[in-house]
C-alpha cells in the first residue's frame, strides 16, 4: 500500500496497472476496506484498466478516528487523491457508502468522471435507512463494534453464503475488529446526521451511470435505486439476480463481468442510456450478459396485466329483436408487457 495526504490525515491507496491505461476507481462499504478489492484489480488490470482503490479515513489503514468530518469531504478526499497521482479522469465504481460518496462526487466533480457504477446504495434516506441506521448506531455504541458486525452479516449476505462461510466468520469478525476502530465507525455513521438529500441534485449527473442492485436486497432495496434510476437520465438499473446487499462480495464473478460489459459499451461508445430496467445473467461466461425484463421491476410478485371482466350474460330476446342483441363479447387478452430490446455485448480489445 502507498501513503497520500488529505490535510494532515494519512490515506492508504493501491493503484495496480499500467501508466497509460484508463483507470477505474474503487469506493468501499462502510466496514470495507482497499483490500477486498484486490480480486477485482487481478480481473481488470489484465483486461487494460489500471485499477485504484484505497481506504476513506476513518476505514482500514487510512487515518483513525477522525472527529467531525463531513460526509461532503470524502469527495473532496477523492478529487485530491486522484491530483497526487495526477489521474485526470476515472471510471468510478462504489457499494453502499462508497456510493453515497460516488454520487456526490459525480454530482460536484463529474467533469472527473468516464462514468459511474453506483452498487447497493442510495441517494436519500427512507424512512426505513433511518430506522435502520438509528439501531445500527445504537449498536455500535451501546453494545460495541462486534455486535454491529454480527448484525451486517445477516443484513449483507444471504443464508446459503452464511451457511457456506459459518466456520470463517468468527476469524472474518476478528479480522474486521483490528481493520475498524469502534470509535472511527461511530464517527463515521455520525456524518449522516448532517445529510441532505442528493436527490434533488441527481440531474447533474450526466456520464453514463450503471445502478445495480441485489435482487433480494432489503438494506438498500429497490425503491433506493429506483429513484436514483428515474433521476439520472443517462442510467440504466440492473438487477443482479440472487443477490443481497454485498453481492461485490458473494457473487465476485457476477459483478466483474457486469461492470466489464457497461465499460466495454461506454468505451465503443456503445452505451444507450435511457433509463431502462435490465437483469443480470446469472452465468458470466453467457454469450448475453443482459437480459429483458418484463412486467413491474417494483414488484417482488410478478402478476400479469389486468384482464377485462366479460360482460354480463343477459336473457334471450325474441328473434325479432336481434338488432337489439348485444354483440358477444371475445374473451379479453393481458396487455402485453413493455421488454426492453437485448443489446449484443462488444467484447473489449486488450492492449498488448
Amino acid at each position: 500500500m502507498s501513503t497520500a495526504y488529505f490535510g494532515h490525515h494519512q490515506v492508504n491507496f493501491e493503484l495496480a496497472g499500467d501508466l497509460d491505461r484508463p483507470v477505474i476507481t474503487f469506493l468501499n462499504g462502510l466496514t470495507q476496506n482497499a483490500n477486498l478489492w484486490k480480486s477485482y484489480a487481478e480481473y481488470f488490470v489484465p483486461r487494460g484498466y489500471r485499477v485504484l482503490a484505497y481506504d476513506m479515513i476513518g476505514q482500514g489503514r487510512s487515518s483513525k478516528p477522525v472527529i467531525d468530518i463531513p460526509l461532503a469531504a470524502h469527495a473532496d478526499m477523492l478529487a485530491v487523491l486522484l491530483d497526487e497521482l495526477k489521474i485526470d479522469k476515472t471510471h468510478l465504481a462504489s457499494i453502499s457508502f462508497g456510493g453515497i460518496i460516488a454520487l456526490d462526487f459525480a454530482i460536484r466533480y463529474g467533469q472527473r468522471l468516464h462514468s459511474l457504477v453506483a452498487m447497493s446504495t442510495f441517494a436519500e434516506l427512507t424512512p426505513q435507512l433511518e430506522f435502520l441506521g438509528t439501531v445500527m448506531t445504537q449498536g455500535l455504541t451501546d453494545v460495541g463494534l462486534p455486535y454491529m458486525q454480527s448484525m451486517l452479516y445477516p443484513m449483507n449476505m444471504s443464508s446459503a453464503w452464511i451457511a457456506a462461510n459459518r466456520e470463517r466468520i468468527p476469524a472474518m469478525k476478528r479480522a474486521g475488529y483490528i481493520g475498524n476502530d469502534a470509535y472511527a465507525m461511530q464517527n463515521l455513521m455520525e456524518s449522516f446526521t448532517a445529510f441532505k438529500p442528493l436527490t434533488p441534485d441527481l440531474h447533474k449527473i450526466k456520464v453514463p451511470t450503471l445502478i445495480m442492485n441485489g435482487e433480494f436486497d432489503f438494506f438498500t432495496p429497490r425503491e433506493c435505486h429506483e429513484l436514483m434510476r428515474s433521476k439520472i437520465a443517462n442510467s440504466r438499473l440492473l438487477i443482479i439476480q440472487h443477490a443481497y446487499h454485498a453481492f461485490t462480495l458473494e457473487m465476485p464473478t457476477v459483478t466483474m463481468r457486469q461492470i466489464e460489459v457497461f465499460l466495454e459499451q461506454v468505451d465503443t461508445g456503445a452505451w444507450k442510456g435511457d433509463q431502462s430496467v435490465w437483469i443480470a445473467n446469472e452465468d458470466p461466461a453467457a454469450p448475453e450478459q443482459w437480459l429483458p425484463i418484463a412486467g413491474d421491476w417494483m414488484r417482488a410478485v410478478q402478476i400479469a396485466a389486468p384482464v377485462k371482466a366479460p360482460e354480463p350474460v343477459l336473457a334471450r330476446t325474441p328473434a325479432n329483436s336481434a338488432a337489439r342483441r348485444p354483440a358477444k363479447s371475445p374473451a379479453a387478452t393481458p396487455a402485453p408487457l413493455p421488454v426492453a430490446a437485448v443489446r449484443k455485448t462488444v467484447t473489449r480489445k486488450t492492449k498488448p
